[in-house]
């Protein structure tokens, strides 16, 4: 039996003891979250085996559990497009993206000293200025990524170092969608990012948004650093203040986000 073949039996066994308990003591609840997860996972651009599996018994387990927050976003929101151009966000979310963006190309030298100081051979590095509309202690000030935006909640700057990728995975929450832009871009199909069955190849575009509770993979195979600005923005909505207070709760415990979903990265101040 293979590593892959055991690590999926695990997957199965443990669910197996998980979930027979907890139909017996609570049935309503299961069938509830077996039916979010249903309706989760359908809005996908193509479902398949390897990823259903991952959602309901890998590293998709807290996109799941959350995905009634999600669902309720989605009813509060204009309809979710999945992948995003500039074009097709309102005028006063594109005017902090480009404000953003403006800036990171405008301090990119900066920022990749800052990085080339700290990173070293570690795989992947984030250099965080705000995370969920906190700011953080940082040692590169950019009055931009300082400022107090309506719409955008996180700025910082993701950096893979060479021949690095992430594995296929899940995002948690859909009350942002994320926004990045690589800085240098490569002429190279090596350096792309995977969206269920869609591929965006950096050399094309440098701006990428997406939903990033969608199924996806950042890959990185070059010789070269590849240097991100990574930001979540308030996605369009129909009632703001619901979503402001929802974001503020996500705050508290953004800390819990960056090591469950981050714990291959090394945060750079």
């Amino acid at each position: 039996m293979d590593r892959n073949t055991r690590k999926r039996v695990r997957r199965y066994a443990v669910a197996l003891l998980v979930l027979v308990p907890l139909l017996y003591l609570v049935p309503y609840l299961v069938l509830f979250f077996l039916v979010c997860g249903a309706l989760d996972i359908k809005r996908h651009f193509k479902v398949t085996p390897d990823m259903a599996e991952k959602y309901f018994l890998g590293n998709g387990i807290p996109t799941w559990l959350l995905s009634p927050i999600n669902l309720l976003a989605d009813l509060l929101s204009a309809r979710n497009l999945g992948t995003y151009r500039l074009e097709d966000l309102p005028a006063a979310h594109r005017a902090e993206v480009e404000a953003c963006v403006k800036a990171f190309v405008e301090n990119g030298d900066l920022i990749k000293a800052r990085v080339a100081e700290v990173l070293g051979d570690r795989k992947r590095g984030m250099l965080t200025f705000k995370w969920f509309a906190r700011k953080q202690d940082i040692t590169v000030r950019i009055p931009a990524f300082e400022q107090d935006y309506r719409y955008i909640k996180t700025i910082a700057v993701s950096v893979f170092n060479q021949r690095e990728k992430t594995s296929w995975h899940f995002g948690p929450l859909r009350l942002t969608f994320r926004v990045l832009y690589n800085l240098d871009p490569i002429d190279s199909d090596g350096v792309f990012i995977n969206v269920d069955d869609k591929t965006h190849y950096w050399k094309n575009q440098p701006l990428f948004m997406f939903d990033d509770t969608l199924f996806h993979q950042s890959v990185n195979d070059v010789d070269q650093a590849r240097y991100c600005l990574f930001m979540d923005i308030v996605r369009p909505n129909h009632l703001q203040p619901v979503f402001d207070a929802a974001i503020a709760g996500a705050a508290v415990i953004a800390a819990s986000f960056k090591t469950v979903f981050y714990k291959n990265w090394s945060f750079i101040r």
